[in-house]
């Protein structure tokens, strides 16, 4: 339901299958089962609590006041969305949200909304996707793209974040090290970097023999 840190939800796609894309993905996200979290069926759940419901539904308001299109979704349930039932009337639920015509500096691409919402934005070229990607204050998750593999080491090389997944959404061996730079925060966890985060490195230097003592450098 979008509640996870490493949620790719700043999507860059090069201008030239911009509209096209787009108009795919957004067909895609209405088919999103939404609804009761313990049957099989579903793929989006409720929202953890009223108040992120509400959070997440006020960065849907703002898309459009920001002047992104909105694609699919919305702050309630949509037309094309089946209607829930019973006591999933009173659930938290956010229907998976796109949009469309995002810039970089808009608020929807800047803060973690942490929700079914995805921003569509728009890059020239290879260059730009790096510079776009790393123009955010945050730095923990990152994922391209592409059947050129060169180009993919480029790119991953290039962003300012702590984890990087060509071609794969978040699966990795456990052993690998998680963690993120920036505003994600620093250190490591998972494998031996998980003792690491309880660790506290400290040098002890002790002398063995004689020896000149330098004083200012001398």
């Amino acid at each position: 339901n979008g509640e996870r840190c490493t949620a790719g939800s700043r999507i860059l796609v090069q201008k030239s299958i911009y509209a096209d894309f787009a108009a795919r993905f957004a067909e895609r996200a209405k088919r999103i089962t939404v609804g009761d979290p313990l049957n099989e069926q579903t793929i989006i759940g409720p929202m953890i609590s009223p108040a992120h419901l509400a959070k997440v539904r006020s960065y849907i308001e703002l898309g459009p006041k920001e002047g992104a299109t909105l694609l699919c979704g919305g702050i309630d349930r949509p037309s094309y969305a089946p209607a829930l039932t019973g006591d999933l009337t009173r659930g938290n639920f956010v229907w998976p949200t796109v949009f469309a015509d995002v810039e970089n500096r808009m608020r929807i691409a800047q803060e973690e909304i942490f929700g079914p919402v995805a921003c569509l934005i728009p890059f020239d070229d290879e260059a730009d996707a790096i510079r776009l990607s790393n123009d955010i204050a945050y730095g923990l998750s990152s994922y391209v793209w592409t059947e050129n593999l060169g180009k993919a080491h480029r790119v991953a090389a290039g962003i300012e974040a702590g984890m990087c997944f060509v071609n794969s959404q978040n699966v990795r061996d456990l052993r690998q090290p998680f963690g993120g730079t920036k505003a994600s925060g620093t250190g490591r966890e998972g494998g031996t970097w998980s003792y690491e985060v309880f660790l506290e490195p400290k040098n002890i230097a002790v002398s063995l023999g004689g020896h000149h003592i330098p004083h200012w450098g001398v």
